[in-house]
């Protein structure tokens, strides 16, 4: 199980692929904008989308084109409802695609329904993507125009070429896209090897740590995604077939919060959506889950320490089944009955029909809010936070260093957590779920503020200490060294970890209120 930070790669059956990255590839990274990894899409994305109706004239349209300044439309069925489009609906027409059609009829293409010109089905991007991946598919498929997606499927926005004229970042943003088209092991692999100069990189150019935690996880989501399609591909070559009904892959703890750094390991969940446990499809997606654990553990992922992992029976099963999982949590009165359960709470769906474990993600908030019992047992089975300072405020520290995921991050995370299920937040990210308690008016603003801020110093020292053990050949861990750190940092270090010396009290406090 991870949660911010975990160790090195604890072995396994198969060996992970170790994929260098080339010193002309840390030149190309050295150099990256920044601006694509510190802003999503949706906060440049054009909304409302501009539909017009498939039997539309060229004639009608064209103002509605030249009018508004766009470079394209899009085209959705007659009659559809413009808010519940999925892209498989929606297709694009160009400025090009009309100069191209005019050279072709003439005056003729006036009078022609404009679906006769359009692209259909369009390529998209998710609205809280980061842009490095709009830029990254862009440039792969040689487009110039990209639909936006909610978390539901449906068309929200339009993003094209001009709105990210100005935001260019050499070749490193192509790195999700090769994720996304990696076709074997070895090629996602490689692709997967690069998120280190990625993050290097982005630290150089003062990008938060906070920000390039939610770079890695959106990748480690992708890198997931992609192990699926191959694991599918495998189980057809092999004569099991295809999936017997729809399903959904998620990531849950640190991957879902999107606060996952570079020594994570596996934490993923399947929910299909019929049969028994050990029946014909548990027995598929068994199989498929195992292919999923070895490909993610070949690419340098390793295997869950808890065996958090969709290939296990706890974390895999039918909506039924995890129905019913889920009440049984609730019920449950032992908290070694309910180890790992908490990071359920952040799954985020990233393969096949996610509303599918994204729904039993809110059936759990649902029936979990309010219940103070089983809240309280899902804080004690968590285990305690150690203190990393002592009675004199000096630093406590083993071998020079101190472990700010026991010291700080485990807590943090964990009190965050437990309040979004108390006040029934379903927000996912650490600092946004902490802000959203903040608005409910039964806690001090300064001291959530606190935790908040000391989450980013944590985050900002671990992510440079991994980095720095890198360069020098070290495991990578969540154990920071005193002795590197400038005096600005240790004075932030202790800020941050006397903010969370108070979490214990604070958390109950909160907890407990109205």
């Amino acid at each position: 199980m991870s949660e911010i930070i975990e160790g090195p790669n604890p072995g396994g059956l198969i060996e992970p692929v170790h994929a260098p990255v080339h010193a002309d590839r840390e030149q190309v990274f050295s150099r990256i904008d920044s601006y694509p990894y510190r802003h999503r899409i949706r906060e440049i994305m054009r909304t409302p989308v501009r539909f017009v109706s498939a039997d539309m004239t060229v004639r009608d349209a064209l103002p509605r084109l030249i009018g508004a300044g766009l470079s394209s439309l899009y085209i959705c069925p007659a009659g559809a409802d413009e808010k519940r489009l999925h892209p498989h609906d929606v297709g694009v027409v160009t400025e090009r695609d009309l100069l191209r059609a005019f050279e072709m009829h003439g005056g003729e293409t006036l009078d022609l329904p404009v679906e006769r010109f359009m692209s259909k089905p369009i390529a998209t991007a998710p609205a809280d993507a980061f842009v490095y991946r709009a830029i990254g598919r862009m440039n792969r498929l040689k487009i110039r125009h990209l639909g936006v997606t909610d978390e539901s499927g449906y068309v929200v926005g339009s993003l094209s070429a001009r709105d990210l004229l100005r935001l260019r970042a050499g070749e490193a943003v192509s790195l999700g896209d090769e994720i996304d088209q990696a076709d074997s092991v070895p090629a996602l692999a490689a692709a997967w090897a690069k998120l280190p100069g990625v993050a290097r990189a982005l630290m150089v150019e003062r990008v938060s740590a906070r920000n390039i935690a939610s770079v890695i996880s959106r990748e480690l989501g992708a890198l997931t995604r992609q192990a699926a399609v191959i694991a599918e591909r495998r189980m057809r070559a092999s004569g099991q077939g295809g999936p017997p009904c729809d399903y959904a892959l998620a990531v849950l703890g640190s991957g879902g919060r999107g606060e996952s750094l570079l020594a994570m390991d596996q934490d993923n969940a399947l929910f299909f959506a019929e049969g028994e446990p050990g029946g014909a499809e548990d027995r598929w997606f068994e199989a498929l889950g195992t292919h999923i654990n070895d490909i993610l553990h070949e690419v340098g992922l390793p295997y869950c320490k808890g065996g958090v992992m969709a290939k296990n029976a706890p974390w895999r099963g039918s909506e039924k089944t995890w129905r019913e999982r889920i009440g049984s949590w609730i019920r449950r009165s032992k908290p070694e009955d309910l180890l790992c359960v908490d990071i359920f709470f952040d799954l985020r769906g990233v393969h096949g029909e996610t509303s599918l474990a994204n729904g039993l993600r809110e059936h759990a908030f649902d029936l979990a809010k309010g219940e103070m019992a089983f809240i309280k047992l899902l804080v004690d089975s968590a285990g305690t936070m150690e203190l990393g300072l002592n009675f004199f405020g000096g630093f406590r520290t083993d071998k020079g260093r101190v472990d700010l995921k026991k010291a700080g991050l485990f807590g943090i995370v964990t009190a965050a957590r437990a309040l979004a299920i108390r006040y029934h937040i379903l927000e996912r990210s650490t600092p946004e779920r902490l802000a959203e308690v903040t608005t409910l008016g039964i806690g001090g603003l300064h001291d959530l503020q606190g935790l908040i801020d000391a989450l980013g110093v944590f985050l900002d020292l671990v992510l440079a200490q991994q980095l720095d053990d890198k360069d020098n050949g070290l495991a990578v861990s969540n154990a920071v060294a005193i002795k590197r750190l400038s005096a600005h940092e240790r004075q932030r270090l202790r800020s941050g970890l006397e903010s969370v010396a108070q979490l214990d009290w604070l958390t109950r406090d909160l907890l407990f209120s109205a």
